[in-house]
């Protein structure tokens, strides 16, 4: 399939909402023809997160296509609004526009979409390969008083205030964060309408994947900071263990927001995961098999 135009392109959904897509070519060219790499960001945030991931990808030869979620930055939420079913019809219109057979790197809830649209598609369809980063396949029912403080008009304004804002979100990172980064973060959570993170939250609430993930026949590698309080190191591991062909690589010290933190660990994933789809082996740092620390 031809590459897609690059550019800033908006995507209509089914129920009359808009989609908001960066298309990047690579800035390098090695000769070989890379499979296009897919970037979907958590709930709360953009594709600003992705940054830093974005840059080294394309300089290491990846066409890449990042989006905002429906809600999310320049996406708008459609008239069904947030659900998970929902946003993994987005990324399925997103991965077709993309050329069909991408790499999806999903972080946080967008790996919840990227998991579900792979367990959908049949045998040759889908995405190449999947790089789930701070994601998990169950074990997110987040209780109603979390998803109401989310859309709370004092934890909106408190996330206004860029130091208050970054004390609140604190949580979310390893403590190595460089701050400016710590603000990137802030700033696009804030960014965020509250009902929208709110329903996010609520969205996820019964799910549970692993399942499924019995028929996902392409290679994958979970990512995991070890010190991550919004999504346990132990449900990646155990994602990682209900896939047929996954590694699982913790990162001491990292906190949920990867993306920001380690973008060379994520990065060095992708070139794993394109080598294995592709056949041609990318040199991409070690490796830790799903079950193993």
């Amino acid at each position: 399939m031809t590459a897609p135009a690059a550019g800033e392109v908006f995507l209509a959904t089914e129920d009359g909402g808009r989609l908001a897509l960066s298309v990047l070519p690579p800035l390098e060219h090695g000769g070989e023809q890379l499979p296009a790499v897919v970037l979907t960001h958590g709930w709360g945030g953009s594709r600003r997160v992705w940054s830093p991931v974005t840059d080294r990808l394309l300089r290491r030869g990846f066409p890449v296509v990042v989006h905002d979620l429906r809600g999310h930055g320049g996406s708008t939420a459609g008239s069904f609004g947030i659900s998970a079913e929902a946003m993994t019809a987005d990324l399925a219109r997103v991965v077709d526009y993309a050329g069909g057979a991408p790499i999806i790197v999903g972080h946080s809830g967008g790996g919840f979409a990227a998991l579900s649209l792979a367990a959908a598609s049949g045998p040759g369809a889908g995405p190449v390969g999947l790089v789930l980063v701070a994601s998990a396949a169950h074990g997110q029912d987040t209780p109603e008083k979390e998803a109401s403080m989310m859309e709370a008009p004092l934890f909106s304004w408190a996330l206004r205030r860029p130091a208050l804002g970054r004390l609140l979100l604190g949580r979310m990172t390893g403590t190595a964060l460089d701050p400016r980064l710590r603000e990137v973060n802030r700033q696009v959570f804030a960014g965020t309408p509250p009902p929208v993170r709110a329903a996010c939250f609520r969205s996820s609430r019964g799910m549970d994947l692993r399942a499924a993930l019995a028929s996902v026949r392409v290679p994958a590698a979970v990512l995991a900071g070890e010190k991550d309080q919004v999504i346990r190191p132990e449900l990646g591991r155990e994602l990682a263990s209900a896939l047929p062909d996954a590694t699982f690589t913790p990162l001491p010290g990292a906190g949920h927001v990867l993306p920001l933190e380690r973008p060379d660990e994520v990065v060095a994933a992708v070139l794993r995961v394109s080598g294995e789809a592709t056949g041609q082996p990318v040199s991409g740092g070690a490796v830790k098999r799903a079950g193993s620390r």
